[in-house]
């Protein structure tokens, strides 16, 4: 979604983001300040647009080869491989003189930037003087008309031609040469459109073969004439050469590969110039690379959907996290309906267990609040309402189930090397995402290592949301405070299950959707009868014991929503009066003994 990045170095560094976001709010802030910048500024989004677009792709790869010294060019006769590390170095010249000339368009679109971070680029990059200077070198030795290309022989010419006329006497005689034969080479081919009555004979070129003859079979009568050699079928076309071809191709390659070496003598001066300064060289790289990331792939992904559909996320230390009507960013792309779900976990409610039937949307809805956050700390605006979160340092996840047959690894053992992984480094800071634990062995150990595994991560305050089909889990929000149980809405219909995919607190049981699933499958109707009546008991057993956890641990429950809803008055940004309202109101609940949850949002 968003790999629409222009240049390698920024989808490099895109993935490397992606793959490792950023801790540091104030980086965070920096990067969302830019954004908001050009979400604002139609002028200046397009501008840089433009402007980036004046950058050749492999700019950064190129600036940065520069910083490796090669060995010493002499006069003694090259090795054939050399003339491909000349004419290399010679296009790498080439860039830099284009990326320094595309500084000038860069800088007249950034003067006016008022952001942080497009003010230290316009400060650092486009004021900078050595880069002028450097520009100006340049243009002492390379030809103005020196262009990038990315035809072969276009690039071939370039680079025979970079270099100033009359600065290297045998370096003009290597041209005339390359002039010379690759005129030989198109009137070759004139004659053999007349003489064969072959009218679209084409003459392209590329780096391997040099110049070779593309011949429309349409056009073909017959047998090809003797003359043409190495014939090749490639589709409708029939690719081929000639010994005449084939002589002054060599001649031709020879001329181009003197003119890069004779090149290349030339070049060592300025070269050596070049890396004096390579900082500055390393420093546009880098800009580069930043803007290519934040312009065309953050906000030309934003300006490509609807108005108010992405937000900036606002970010604490220590606060919560709370997201409002959050989407899943690709899969909302996919479906036009796609329902919005919030998220709120805070120090005093940082366990979320999710439950529902199969295909009701909870693997989706973990999966989209991993990505908002990844998103939200590389420095994007994300698919919700609102987004208030609390910079996390990892994100666990344990989702899927699946044997590992090479390391000799069950569906259960591969699970729970997943899950120790989590145990031994999760923090206070993590975020961890749990879908379905311990339902590859038996339900007993499997409830026991879910259970025993979430009171772990209570302790240690890490904010979790896990998804679960056992039932027995939800006793945990009647003992511990500190865990909120949800729901995603199914109504039952003629014993179908019809998904709303909307998020709802508290339990609900849709009666025994495994079986009515059974059902359509096929199993017979008295095991389905069975299995139901023998459910049925197990369930009114488990409801007898969850009735009397919750009479026990009531005013536990109670101190604790009430230091849920002081801790989210703390990080609220609203106004006195809204929060003297809000602790009056507090206090008055609490007297009552009806003191419900409540998210404050904002």
């Amino acid at each position: 979604m968003l790999k629409t990045t222009k240049t390698t170095g920024g989808c490099r560094l895109l993935r490397a983001n992606l793959l490792q976001p950023l801790k540091d709010i104030q980086t965070i802030n920096t990067r969302l300040d830019c954004l908001d910048e050009l979400m604002s500024n139609e002028e200046l989004f397009f501008g840089l647009t433009q402007g980036l677009r004046k950058f050749p792709k492999e700019s950064d790869k190129v600036l940065c080869h520069f910083c490796f010294k090669p060995k010493k060019i002499t006069d003694e006769i090259p090795k054939p491989a050399n003339g491909r590390k000349s004419q290399l170095l010679i296009s790498d010249i080439i860039v830099l003189k284009t990326a320094l000339d595309a500084i000038p368009f860069l800088s007249k679109v950034l003067k006016g930037a008022k952001s942080f971070l497009l003010q230290n680029i316009y400060q650092t990059v486009c004021e900078n003087p050595k880069y002028a200077r450097m520009r100006k070198r340049i243009g002492d030795v390379i030809d103005e008309d020196a262009v990038h290309s990315r035809a072969p022989f276009a690039a071939c010419t370039q680079q025979c031609f970079a270099i100033k006329a009359g600065i290297d006497g045998l370096l003009d005689v290597a041209r005339r040469s390359f002039c010379d034969t690759s005129e030989a080479i198109h009137n070759l081919a004139t004659k053999y459109r007349e003489e064969c009555q072959l009218p679209n004979l084409k003459i392209p070129y590329n780096n391997r073969l040099g110049f070779y003859f593309i011949i429309p079979q349409k056009d073909i009568t017959g047998k090809l004439p003797s003359k043409f050699i190495q014939v090749v079928r490639h589709g409708k076309n029939v690719h081929c050469s000639s010994f005449e071809l084939a002589s002054l191709n060599a001649r031709n390659k020879s001329a181009a590969a003197e003119c890069f070496l004779r090149t290349e003598l030339c070049l060592e001066g300025l070269i050596s110039e070049i890396r004096e300064d390579i900082g500055i060289l390393t420093l546009l790289a880098e800009v580069l690379c930043l803007l290519d990331m934040i312009v065309n792939s953050f906000a030309n992904t934003i300006s490509t959907k609807p108005v108010d559909r992405y937000t900036r996320p606002e970010f604490t230390d220590d606060g919560p996290m709370a997201i409002n009507a959050g989407r899943h960013p690709i899969l909302e792309g996919l479906h036009t309906d796609f329902v919005p779900n919030n998220i709120f976990l805070s120090e005093a409610s940082n366990m979320v267990l999710v439950m529902g039937p199969n295909m009701s949307g909870k693997s989706t809805y973990l999966q989209q609040i991993c990505l908002i956050v990844i998103l939200a700390q590389v420095g994007c605006y994300v698919p919700a309402q609102f987004a208030s979160l609390r910079v996390v340092d990892r994100i666990f996840t344990r989702i899927g189930t699946g044997d590992n047959v090479e390391n000799n690894s069950s569906t259960f053992m591969t699970e729970m090397k997943e899950t120790a992984f989590i145990m031994q480094n999760v923090s206070s800071k993590s975020l961890v995402v749990v879908d379905e634990l311990g339902r590859a062995t038996s339900s007993s150990d499997g409830l026991a290592i879910a259970w025993s595994c979430c009171e772990h991560l209570l302790s240690l305050k890490a904010y979790t949301v896990f998804a679960t089909h056992m039932e027995g889990l939800s006793e945990l929000a009647t003992m511990y405070p500190n865990v909120k149980t949800l729901h995603f809405e199914v109504n039952l219909r003629n014993n179908r299950l019809d998904f709303k995919f909307q998020l709802k607190d508290g339990l609900r049981r849709v009666p025994h959707y495994g079986l009515l699933l059974a059902r359509v499958a096929g199993l017979p109707a008295s095991v389905v009868d069975t299995a139901t009546n023998i459910t049925s008991r197990i369930t009114e057993q488990e409801m007898v014991r969850m009735d009397a956890n919750c009479e026990q641990y009531r005013p536990l429950q109670m101190a604790y929503q009430a230091a849920q809803r002081l801790i989210c008055l703390k990080y609220s940004n609203q106004g006195d009066e809204y929060i003297r309202e809000a602790l009056q109101d507090l206090k008055e609940s609490y007297a009552a003994g009806k003191l419900t949850r409540k998210k404050e949002m904002r």
